[in-house]
């Protein structure tokens, strides 16, 4: 028991003599200090006009000396300010609960650190911002017992350096690979930054010029903004807009453009600009509008077959002699018109001529280009509606040759000429020889009617004769039915 009792007085001792030095040490009563660094131990001497405080503070780096059960013994001002904490508090609480999730890991350098110095980096929050932190743990011999020396160097500035940098040149990189225009512009409105696709809106480049002054846009009716600097103003503000239709002339044409604009956020959410991007709309306006004419085109020319559908059902089934003969008769009408307009969807609507279309006529009963029939200068092309015209007139001529006249037996003959006229139309002649002898019809049917009808006053006429040789047509198109 005496035993015992002599080494608790010891340990008692030991432990006066520990705060003891610990109260010498922060009221300067201490001449001089060891550390044990690197392969030697460095004398640290402290006169009457200065004192371990005084060497702490000349620090610029944030500073705390540990003793062995790493309790603060002392804390320069630098720490403080990094943490945001007191000596007071750190006296009082302790290092550890000031660094908050960080300690433990700290904890852990300091562990490591018992046989030399370490680095690691950790991150602190501190008034609610991040910062960025190296702490450096070595063992430090006080005077009275082992203990460590912590040192932590604030490199947030060098780290936001650095990823601001990184942040650029990824920024440049996306804005060399973006398909749209993108211009980056500072607080004023002022172009800082243009991608190279804004060369394809206008050459000179816009980098430092105002953006309503580089990007005089005019905005569609209807539009919220009045002017290009408006959309600045809402940008700048923190508001993003999309979608705003506009036009600018650019040497001597207008570009319609679609401009997006939204905020340039920086580090802590500060706006520090903003970004547009424009899509130039000018092809898909232009083909906009050529579909609306086309689907209107469309939707009149429907409307005309339709009519022209029902005109030939009506005058058919006038004249026929009962429903099997309407069946037939409607239906070689309706193959016919069909057939003209599968010719001009095959030439996209443009470029049929004469000779294209009575071919087509022909080729269900003869071969066009037989002895039987005789195509001579049908080269001329017609328009649209001509076609379907011309095309109605021929399919009835031909029907008619194969039923009754020249087309009728082996032996009869067509030839069909056409000629330019001095008065810029053409005139179409049919001509059947070696049919059986023609006879004039009784009755005025609807093949008649469209024969003299159907190119109308305005495409050009037809007049039929029925000689006894073979039937006569002769046919003349207007100038303004000629492509």
């Amino acid at each position: 028991m005496n035993v015992e009792g002599g080494e608790v007085a010891e340990l008692r001792q030991r432990l006066a003599e520990a705060e003891e030095t610990l109260r010498a040490i922060r009221e300067g009563e201490v001449d001089a200090f060891v550390v044990d660094g690197a392969g030697k131990a460095q004398v640290f001497h402290l006169d009457s006009g200065d004192s371990f405080r005084a060497f702490m503070e000349a620090m610029d780096l944030g500073a705390v000396a540990l003793d062995a059960e790493r309790r603060p013994v002392y804390a320069n001002a630098a720490l403080e300010t990094l943490l945001g904490c007191s000596a007071d508090a750190l006296q009082r609480d302790g290092l550890f609960p000031a660094l908050g999730p960080a300690a433990p890991k700290v904890q852990a350098l300091l562990d490591s650190a018992a046989s030399g110095k370490l680095s690691a980096p950790i991150g602190l929050v501190v008034g609610g911002r991040a910062r960025h932190v190296v702490v450096t743990a070595a063992p430090l011999q006080l005077a009275f017992a082992e203990g460590f020396a912590l040192t932590f160097t604030d490199i947030t500035d060098r780290v936001e350096a650095a990823a601001a940098e990184e942040s650029e040149r990824i920024g440049r990189a996306v804005m060399a690979s973006a398909n749209e225009a993108v211009l980056v512009c500072d607080e004023t409105g002022r172009i800082t930054h243009a991608s190279p696709a804004v060369s394809r809106i206008q050459e000179v480049s816009p980098v430092g010029r105002a953006f309503e002054e580089a990007f005089p846009l005019v905005f569609a009716p209807g539009a919220a903004t009045m002017g290009a600097e408006d959309l600045v103003a809402i940008a700048a503000s923190g508001s993003s807009v999309r979608g705003i239709e506009a036009s600018m002339a650019v040497e001597g044409h207008t570009l319609e453009l679609l401009i997006n604009a939204a905020p340039l956020h920086g580090s802590g959410g500060k706006v520090h600009g903003c970004i547009f991007t424009l899509v130039d709309l000018t092809e898909r306006k232009a083909l906009e509008k050529r579909q609306a004419l086309l689907m209107g085109e469309l939707n009149h020319r429907m409307k005309n077959m339709l009519a022209l559908v029902i005109a030939i059902s009506s005058r058919t089934l006038a004249t026929a002699r009962d429903l099997p003969d309407f069946r037939v008769r409607f239906t070689q009408r309706i193959s016919a018109l069909s057939v003209t307009q599968n010719l001009l969807a095959e030439k996209s609507w443009t470029g049929l001529t004469v000779e294209e279309l009575i071919r087509n006529e022909l080729a269900p009963y003869v071969a066009p280009q037989g002895p039987r029939v005789t195509l001579t200068g049908l080269a001329e092309q017609v328009t649209r509606d001509t076609a379907v015209s011309l095309g109605l007139v021929l399919h009835e001529l031909i029907t008619n040759a194969v039923k009754y006249g020249a087309l009728s037996n082996e032996a009869g003959r067509v030839a069909v000429t056409g000629q330019r006229q001095p008065d810029g139309s053409f005139a179409i002649t049919w001509q059947e020889e070696g049919g059986p002898p023609v006879k004039p019809p009784r009755h005025h049917g609807f093949g008649q009617s469209v024969i003299a009808r159907g190119l109308g006053q305005a495409s050009g006429s037809a007049r039929v004769e029925f000689r006894p040789e073979g039937v006569l047509c002769r046919m003349t198109l207007a100038g303004t039915s000629l492509a």
